[in-house]
C-alpha cells in the first residue's frame, strides 16, 4: 500500500531531531521494520543539518520534508528555501555528508530550487535490516 506524508519545521539546532521522529513514526505506522531505518535515518540526519547548516547559514528558515513509501521502497524529499549550493571559500570541500548519503540510498537527486534553496531526494529500500 502506498502512503505519502510532508511537514515543515523551523531550521535550527533540533531540525534533524525533529525530522527523524517524523518519518519514523510515519513510516512505523506504514509497517516498515523498525530494524531497516537506521541507514535512512542516518542519511536523514545528514541531509537535514546540511539544509540547516549551509542552507540557511544562520538565517532564520524552514525545512520541508517529503515522504513516499511503497511496498520496499522509500523515497525522501529535504528542501529548504535557503542560499542553495554555491562554493564556500570557508569550506574545504564536499565533506563528509553528501558522500555517505550516496552510499546509502540507492539514488540521491540534488537540485537548485527556482528561487533558491535546495531539494534533495533519497531512494532507498526496505526490505532489509540494516547491520
Amino acid at each position: 500500500m502506498a502512503a505519502s506524508f510532508e511537514t515543515s519545521f523551523p531550521a535550527g539546532p533540533s531540525a534533524p531531531a525533529v525530522a527523524r521522529r517524523a518519518i519514523r513514526e510515519f513510516l512505523h505506522s506504514h509497517g516498515a521494520d523498525p530494524r531497516a531505518l537506521g541507514d535512512v535515518m542516518l542519511a536523514l540526519s545528514e541531509v537535514v543539518t546540511n539544509a540547516v547548516v549551509h542552507g540557511y547559514r544562520g538565517e532564520a528558515g524552514e525545512v520541508r520534508v517529503a515522504a513516499d513509501h511503497s511496498d520496499d521502497r522509500l523515497v525522501l524529499s529535504v528542501a529548504d528555501r535557503g542560499l542553495g549550493m554555491a562554493p564556500r571559500h570557508d569550506s574545504p570541500g564536499l565533506g563528509l555528508g553528501l558522500p555517505l548519503v550516496g552510499r546509502i540510498a540507492k539514488r540521491v537527486d540534488i537540485t537548485a530550487e527556482v528561487g533558491g534553496g535546495t531539494l534533495v531526494s533519497m531512494c532507498f529500500s526496505l526490505d532489509q535490516p540494516t547491520l
